[in-house]
């Protein structure tokens, strides 16, 4: 007799076996998001029968719809699934874990012996260059999935001029959410693009983010809660792949002065070669920033998102997101967010360029590590970022 689909449940586990369970997915966490998602597949549907195959593509797409990465939100999903929301938060735990680790010993390692010592200044120029032409990379990748059709494109290139403009992040993004959600109503879409335009030239009056070329700790320490709030929007903003939290915790820290474009590439270059979703730079961010206490303010306000959507909306995450015109909704900020990131790739592109001794040179390895990017699979990407370290060790040192 064959035991239909819907019939599979996970097995019953202690909740200590099921946190040792993700804490192992956790360390074998490398690669990316893709092949996370294929590990967790292999082992949970594949050779332990969790779960039906097309229930957990289903599950994939609502997770690839909603904000925030995407294997984590599953980990919590599978979690909840086995012990209910005590083992959904061990199991998103167990599986950030192993990471965050890895990444404060990390970025203790970089402020100790690392940053500031001019003879590494080429070889981290190397990898800062390699980290802009896989983030341009990554914007191509998440464009082609998320720009579906010639209004979302429209609405991506809009707040590419925004982010240009210094516009505050929530305009574009509210913005665009709401017009493609009105696309039947296109006087409703002219008259929210004109209050955005006028809100943002309004707002840019009062507000400048220009990221300033500083050292670590100009100002003085921030409030905890600042940072925070600079994980959390990153957290809540993180459509399409995790590279799409970068531009606003950059702009609540690189933005405000607390550490220059050159340090936060580390950090990403960091969580690129480290068993962790990549927003784990996060947790870089917050502690060259705020030592123990900043890398947890904002390592906890990036994860929040991932372990609330798949707690709270359990039961009803698939009819959420079928709703046409929250579906609807969330395809225009994640329109937004392209056109945001591909903005935050330029200006840092332009940063990184400014600190090269040599720019030709400079233009030679952004454009080698941009067609390697191009033709390689996102886990190849600490293969690439140490190729531009050596390089740039070489040419700059």
């Amino acid at each position: 007799m064959t035991t239909s689909s819907d019939t599979l449940s996970p097995p019953r586990l202690s909740l200590t076996a099921l946190f040792l369970k993700f804490l192992r997915f956790g360390f074998l966490a490398f690669g990316g998001p893709v092949a996370q998602i294929a590990m967790i597949r292999r082992a949970l549907v594949d050779e332990e029968r969790w779960i039906s195959s097309s229930r957990f593509n289903r599950l994939l797409a609502v997770m690839q719809v909603l904000p925030g990465p995407e294997a984590h939100e599953l980990c919590v999903h599978m979690g909840m699934m086995a012990r209910g929301r005590i083992g959904g938060l061990l199991a998103g735990l167990g599986f950030m874990l192993p990471g965050f680790i890895l990444m404060l010993a990390a970025a203790w390692l970089y402020e100790r012996f690392i940053a500031g010592q001019s003879g590494l200044t080429g070889l981290l120029l190397g990898v800062q260059i390699v980290v802009v032409a896989i983030i341009i990379r990554a914007v191509h990748r998440i464009g082609s999935h998320v720009l579906e059709d010639r209004l979302l494109w429209m609405l991506a290139i809009g707040a590419f001029v925004a982010s240009l403009l210094h516009s505050p992040f929530w305009i574009p993004l509210a913005a665009c959410g709401l017009i493609y959600a009105l696309e039947q109503r296109p006087l409703a879409g002219v008259a929210i693009a004109a209050v955005a335009v006028l809100a943002a030239i309004l707002f840019g009056l009062q507000l400048e983010v220009a990221p300033p070329a500083v050292a670590i700790s100009a100002e003085p320490s921030p409030q905890l809660a600042a940072l925070f709030v600079a994980g959390l929007k990153g957290g809540l903003l993180t459509f399409g792949g995790a590279y799409t939290a970068i531009p606003y915790v950059r702009a609540d820290t690189v933005g405000r002065g607390w550490l220059p474009d050159g340090v936060f590439l580390d950090g990403v270059a960091l969580a690129g070669v480290l068993p962790a979703p990549l927003v784990i730079f996060g947790t870089f961010t917050g502690y060259v920033v705020g030592g123990w206490a900043g890398a947890l303010a904002v390592t906890a306000g990036i994860f929040l998102p991932a372990f609330a959507f798949s707690m709270v909306l359990f039961n009803h995450l698939e009819a959420v997101v079928e709703n046409p015109a929250l579906h609807r909704l969330l395809a225009g900020v994640a329109a937004a967010v392209v056109g945001v990131i591909a903005a935050t790739s330029l200006q840092v592109a332009w940063t990184t360029a400014q600190s090269a001794p040599s720019l030709w040179i400079a233009g030679v390895i952004f454009l080698i590590a941009l067609i390697a990017a191009w033709r390689t699979k996102p886990r190849w990407a600490p293969i690439l970022i140490l190729g531009g370290a050596v390089s740039g060790f070489l040419v700059f040192s």
